[in-house]
Order: structure tokens, then C-alpha cells, then sequence
């Protein structure tokens, strides 16, 4: 049994929260253990409750097209989410329910080791940029111990929003540079730093 089916395994009996009663299935997350690229929303909707997968309704079909832009499908990534259960009446994650999720989002980044993490969406966004607005950082990147923060907008928020749909897609098509550059910095032993731009 591999690492990440042991955790998996330790989330499904997680009853830390209150909202662990009203859960169809626990969504801990799916995709290559070995990823590059971990993106990370913010909790499972109504469809991911059924199924148990992240991002699989209207939100994950869209995740499936932005992918396809940069020439990835979702199993050469990995996906979760800040929470792992769905919040009752798809109400936002409350701040207990994220700390007490937390430990299980680090373990999922100690295992996988991604060289970046792709932040979409507000909760998962405060977690690796604290106090910075996503209108403001989207589509920015930092890298931090080795590894890239990449801002970037749910992608729930382009089918509310129309007007977001291009920002989301323009900010997705930078991440195979970004990548290729953090390759480039490590390579010459440059200081850890990839600026904001």
C-alpha cells in the first residue's frame, strides 16, 4: 500500500469536525504520487461529496480544459483540497475546520514533494499567502524551500464571473515557464528566491 492510500485511509476515519457526521464521502484528493504541480482548492462541493474525488462537477470540468491548455491531464497532477470534507449546505470552510484539516494537507505535500503548488482560491490562497488579496497576487508566483507558490483563482469563479474566465486561463498558461525557470535557478545554485512578476 503506497503512502498516500495510508493517509487516505487516516482521513476517511477522521471525525475531528462537526461536519464529518453530514459527509457522504471524505474527498482527500487523487493524482500522480510523484506530481510536479499540486493544486489545491478550497473543499469539496456537492458533486465531489458523491463521488469522493476533487473537482469532478462544472468547476472540475473546467480544471480538466485549463490542464489540457498546458498539455497535462489530471492524472500527471495532483489535486485536493484545504478541506476534506464537504461543508454543510456548502457553506465556507470555518476556520476550526481548516486548522483541524491542515495536518492532513501536509502530510499530502510531505509525500507527494511537488516543486509547485498552485494555490486556487481564497482559503487555500490564506494558507500560502497570508494577508494578500487574490485580485492582487494572482497569477504570481514565490518560491519557498524549494518549492513554487503559484496565486491563482478558483476555477468555480469564471462560472460565476465571465469576466474572469480569461485572467484565469492567461494566469494558467504561465505555470510550464514558471517551472522551467525554478528548474534553471536550482541548476545554478541561485539564491531561493523567484521574485513576484
Amino acid at each position: 500500500m503506497s503512502a498516500l492510500s495510508e493517509l487516505y485511509t487516516e482521513i476517511a476515519l477522521c471525525q475531528q469536525c462537526e461536519i464529518a457526521k453530514y459527509r457522504n464521502k471524505v474527498v482527500p484528493g487523487e493524482g500522480a504520487e510523484d506530481a510536479d504541480i499540486m493544486f489545491i482548492g478550497e473543499a469539496p462541493g456537492w458533486h465531489e461529496d458523491q463521488q469522493g474525488r476533487p473537482f469532478v462537477g462544472p468547476a472540475g470540468k473546467y480544471l480538466d480544459e485549463l490542464l489540457a491548455s498546458i498539455g497535462l491531464r489530471r492524472e500527471q497532477v495532483y489535486i485536493a483540497n484545504v478541506i476534506k470534507c464537504r461543508p454543510h449546505g456548502n457553506r465556507d470552510p470555518l476556520p476550526m475546520e481548516i486548522q483541524n484539516c491542515r495536518q492532513w494537507l501536509e502530510r499530502q505535500i510531505e509525500i507527494i514533494r511537488p516543486k509547485m503548488i498552485v494555490a486556487r482560491g481564497r482559503y487555500s490562497m490564506t494558507m500560502f499567502f497570508p494577508g494578500k488579496s487574490i485580485s492582487k497576487i494572482h497569477g504570481t508566483a514565490q518560491k519557498r524551500d524549494n518549492v513554487i507558490y503559484y496565486a491563482m483563482y478558483h476555477p468555480a469563479a469564471a462560472l460565476h464571473q465571465q469576466s474572469l474566465r480569461r485572467t484565469i486561463e492567461e494566469d494558467m498558461l504561465k505555470i510550464p515557464s514558471l517551472l522551467a525557470r525554478a528548474e534553471t535557478i536550482q541548476e545554478e545554485q541561485q539564491p531561493q528566491q523567484l521574485t513576484m512578476f
